[in-house]
């Protein structure tokens, strides 16, 4: 675990946006006017998907991939201008916001400015010729860092330049096929700079990384990754949770995945939860918009150990999943969720979830966390299936406070009777 990480950041919500879809306009002064409407959920970050100029050899889709960037120091001028984004930056600061974007240092756009300075960083395929590793991205090609240093430098004075422009932290495209030495260099210089900045690491699926290292690669497991990075994804529990989602595996192998990471990272580990992001499909669409499930997996979420993001559209129950290579924006004219989100992120900054001891399990339809923490205890209990009609709980009988809605919560023989609507007592 990075030794700069605080345990705290288990506290932070997170709020995921890619400009080009946010808005009607796309641009930063459209999401400047919407800043108040986010902060009004609690929210403590705003995450921007890549920010730059996309390359336009292999374009995917209308408009490219944000994730084929042409020049890491450009501004993509669909979104505006670099004084548009520094208004941004002074925005999201005013209303005590931090601002962090998306870094991608795994390839870049086949046009891009690199490619032409210095063919030398990047990766050659067997006939010699500038490719990628992974088919399925063909709009891009890969970085070599085994090739020449002197790409390492090039890359962290990318980092050193945002930094100092008043980015406040970094989430790390496939950052699991970066070098470890690599990052530790990084992350080192932009510390030096500014203390404060958070790293967050998209980790990549067991299956991905696996497939990766079969190809001769090398790969970072997510107990590496914890070296450097204050926060990754949560991915290694995703097959469990999407498998149960459509059916194909328990509630409890989900509870179990989560279960495992006590052990299997540092103390300190923070996670980032999320039910979706722009790689993973609505929430909304897998529950077929059902109120009282979303309400229950979105409680859940802010509940669980570590840091939440949703992701932009998530707060109206969009099922839609936006497209990422074309305008498509995101609908609010569906359930209005932010005043329940609101009330969840309130609850998540109490001190019992960042450092209490967790544990987790489930029932056919329900997920029962449990924290303790100073002689103080943290009961949730969420109906993500609607399949139980009572749970067992470790509380005496007696009547208590639900923290989400101020309901009264009674238990009876060691158990309470459920009616889908998410629970959280605090003894």
């Amino acid at each position: 675990m990075s030794i700069h990480t605080n345990i705290d950041l288990r506290k932070l919500f997170i709020y995921q946006v890619y400009t080009r879809n946010h808005t009607e306009a796309g641009t930063f002064q459209a999401l400047i006017d919407d800043l108040d409407r986010i902060k009004a959920m609690n929210v403590d970050i705003i995450y921007l998907l890549p920010i730059h100029e996309i390359g336009e050899k292999n374009r995917k889709g209308t408009l490219g991939s944000p994730y084929a960037i042409k020049d890491y120091y450009s501004i993509n001028p669909e979104h505006g201008t670099l004084d548009d984004f520094k208004a941004l930056i002074k925005a999201v600061k005013k209303r005590k916001m931090k601002i962090m974007i998306d870094i991608v240092f795994n390839h870049t756009s086949p046009d891009s400015s690199l490619i032409n300075t210095n063919p030398e960083f990047f990766y050659r395929n067997k006939d010699g010729m500038i490719s990628n590793r992974v088919g399925d991205w063909w709009d891009v090609k890969d970085f070599d860092y085994t090739r020449d240093k002197n790409l390492y430098q090039t890359l962290i004075d990318v980092l050193l330049y945002w930094t100092k422009l008043g980015v406040d932290g970094f989430r790390f495209d496939v950052a699991s096929l970066l070098p470890l030495e690599f990052l530790i260099e990084g992350h080192r210089a932009v510390i030096e700079e500014n203390p404060d900045s958070i790293w967050l690491s998209e980790s990549v699926h067991e299956g991905f990384l696996k497939y990766i290292r079969d190809q001769g690669y090398i790969g970072l497991s997510e107990s590496e990754i914890y070296q450097v990075f204050d926060l990754a994804y949560d991915y290694d529990t995703h097959p469990a949770f999407e498998g149960y989602l459509k059916g194909e595996s328990s509630l409890q192998s989900y509870a179990n995945a989560v279960m495992r990471q006590e052990v299997m990272y540092p103390h300190n580990y923070i996670k980032l939860r999320n039910l979706e992001n722009h790689d993973f499909g609505r929430i909304a669409n897998f529950v077929n918009r059902d109120q009282e499930i979303l309400k229950n997996w979105y409680g859940f979420v802010f509940f669980n150990r570590g840091a939440t993001m949703i992701f932009s559209g998530s707060e109206f129950s969009n099922t839609h999943h936006p497209s990422l290579f074309d305008k498509d924006e995101i609908s609010r004219n569906s359930h209005n969720l932010q005043p329940y989100i609101k009330q969840l992120a309130e609850m998540a900054k109490n001190d019992i979830y960042a450092k209490g001891v967790y544990d987790l399990t489930a029932t056919e339809g329900c997920l029962i966390g449990k924290y303790e923490y100073l002689e103080k205890k943290a009961i949730g209990i969420f109906d993500v299936g609607k399949k139980d009609k009572s749970v067992n709980v470790d509380l005496v009988d007696g009547t208590y406070t639900n923290e989400i809605n101020h309901s009264k919560v009674v238990v009876t023989g060691g158990k309470i009777l459920l009616d889908t609507t998410p629970i959280v007592i605090h003894v």
